[in-house]
C-alpha cells in the first residue's frame, strides 16, 4: 500500500509507554519512538539467517538441558557420599569408576546404579544431538563468505562467526567500530552529573549470547601461554577479567572492520611485531 515498514526494538519502544498498556497507548509509544533519530531500526533477517539462529537456539537449549542433567546426577550421588568433580567432561570421565567403587563397597543400591546408567545414556544421546547441530552450523559457515572472513580473527570460532553474522546482518548500519562494540555491551557505562563523568563497568546491553561467545573467545586468547605485547602489558596492571573484556572489545571492533570495509583480516595489524609503549 505504499508504506515503508520499519522495525523497532521492543525494549526501546517500551520506554515511551505511559500509564497502562492499551492499544491506543501502544500505538502512541510506537509513533513517538519512530521519531527518535537515535533509535536504530531492526534489520529484517533473511531465511538463511533465521535458519542459522534457529540452530543456535536449539543447541543452546540442549546445552542447558545437558548441564541440568549432569548437575542432577552429581547432586544425587553426593547424597550417597560420592563426590564428583565439577564440569561435564570431568564428570563423564570419572563417574563410571566412581560407580564401580561404590558398588564394591555397597555404597549405592543397585536400582540407583541402573537409573544413573540410564541417565548417562540420555546425556550421551543429547551430546550427539549437540554435535550434529554443530556440524550443520559448520556447513552453513563454509557457504558464507562473511562468516569465513570473520572466522579468521583470533578467538572467533564457528559458533561466534555464524551467530554474529546471522544476527547483525548489515554491519554498515553501525557508523563506527566503537558503536558496534557498544551495541554488544562491551563498552563502559558512563554516569555524569554536574560536569563530572565517571566510567563504570561494561554496560552488558545488547545480545547476551553474542557477548558471551566473544568473551569466551577472548578468555581463550588471554589464557594461552603466548600473548602479544599489548596483552602482556595489560595483564601487568589490570585484573584478568578486565583484560578478557578488553580483548573481546578488540575482537568486536576487528569484526566490524572486516565486515564493514570488506577487507581480509590482517594478522600484522592484530599483533604487530613492534609496538610503541602505552
Amino acid at each position: 500500500m505504499g508504506h515503508q515498514v520499519k522495525l523497532l526494538p521492543a525494549k526501546h519502544v517500551k520506554a515511551f509507554l505511559l500509564r497502562d498498556k492499551t492499544d491506543a497507548l501502544d500505538a502512541q509509544a510506537i509513533w513517538v519512538a519512530a521519531q527518535q533519530p537515535h533509535i536504530k531500526g531492526v534489520t529484517v533477517k533473511s531465511e538463511q539467517q533465521q535458519a542459522c539462529l534457529s540452530l543456535h537456539s536449539m543447541r543452546q537449549l540442549l546445552m542447558k538441558m545437558r548441564i541440568m542433567q549432569t548437575n542432577a546426577v552429581r547432586g544425587l550421588l553426593y547424597e550417597f557420599g560420592i563426590a564428583l568433580p565439577v564440569g561435564h567432561n570431568k564428570l563423564l570421565a570419572t563417574i563410571q569408576e566412581a560407580l564401580t567403587i561404590a558398588q564394591q563397597h555397597n555404597q549405592l543400591p543397585d536400582i540407583v546404579v541402573v537409573s544413573v546408567q540410564e541417565q548417562l545414556k540420555r546425556i550421551g544421546s543429547m551430546q550427539d544431538d549437540i554435535d550434529l547441530l554443530s556440524k550443520r552450523l559448520s556447513g552453513i559457515l563454509k557457504q558464507n563468505q562473511q562468516m569465513l572472513a570473520v572466522e579468521a580473527i583470533p578467538g572467533v570460532g564457528v559458533l561466534t562467526a555464524t551467530a554474529l553474522v546471522a544476527t547483525v546482518g548489515d554491519v554498515s548500519t553501525f557508523k563506527s567500530a566503537r558503536e558496534f562494540a557498544s551495541w554488544l555491551g562491551l563498552t563502559p557505562r558512563q554516569v555524569g552529573t554536574g560536569g563530572k563523568t565517571q566510567q563504570l563497568g561494561i554496560s552488558k546491553r545488547g545480545d547476551t549470547y553474542l557477548r558471551t561467545l566473544l568473551v569466551s573467545g577472548a578468555r581463550a586468547i588471554v589464557g594461552r601461554s603466548q600473548h602479544n605485547s599489548w596483552i602482556e602489558r595489560l595483564l601487568q596492571r589490570r585484573h584478568f577479567n578486565v583484560v578478557v573484556t578488553a580483548v573481546a572489545n578488540k575482537m568486536a571492533r576487528t569484526i566490524w572492520a572486516v565486515l564493514a570495509k570488506g577487507i581480509a583480516f590482517d594478522q600484522v595489524k592484530w599483533n604487530p611485531t613492534q609496538t610503541t609503549p602505552a
